[in-house]
């Protein structure tokens, strides 16, 4: 390995450190801050619309969540095809074996949750036809994203892997 290929590969593995480090970081703070939004909306009993904010917080948590975790995955994705990065081959060959944990690295389960319990505030008024309407349809779109995203998760180490070895072989 040259000096700027092993230099390059530290600064990629740091990257997917950080980043990795930061995700869970952005979503401890992110749902802090939805949960002080949804609370203040239930002790102000504040109009149901008023729950578009703190939705709006926690869709921009998740999406910096997913957003943290794509770049993460595809670096990965880069070291094991431009690298052959060996915890990169063992991590893809490994998958997620019968009987061990399952992870969500987007924190998707509690985006859903929280998505579920920041309607709370709207059934314990009586919201009108087209506040009902709108706040629904806000959340389903939310919760729309998160499943999206979810499934374009699944798919992005064999996508990112097969578009990383076309680039190799374009450009050898």
């Amino acid at each position: 390995m040259t000096d700027r290929a092993a230099d390059e590969y530290a600064a990629l593995r740091a990257t997917i450190r950080e980043r990795g480090t930061a995700r869970v970081y952005v979503f401890a703070l992110g749902l802090a801050v939805w949960a002080a939004l949804a609370l203040a909306s239930v002790v102000l009993a504040v109009p149901p619309v008023a729950t578009l904010i703190p939705l709006v917080v926690l869709a921009a948590t998740f999406e910096g969540v997913y957003g943290l975790h794509v770049a993460v995955e595809r670096i990965g994705r880069y070291l094991l095809v431009f690298h052959e990065d060996r915890w990169e081959q063992d991590a893809g060959v490994f998958g997620n074996p019968t009987g061990a944990p399952k992870l969500d690295p987007l924190f998707a389960t509690v985006f859903l949750l929280a998505a579920l319990v920041n309607l709370v505030p709207v059934l314990a008024t009586t919201p009108i036809v087209q506040e009902l309407v709108i706040v629904g349809a806000a959340h389903a779109a939310f919760v729309a994203r998160v499943l999206r995203a979810k499934a374009a998760a699944r798919r992005q180490r064999g996508v990112d892997t097969e578009r990383f070895r076309q680039l190799r072989q374009e450009n050898p």
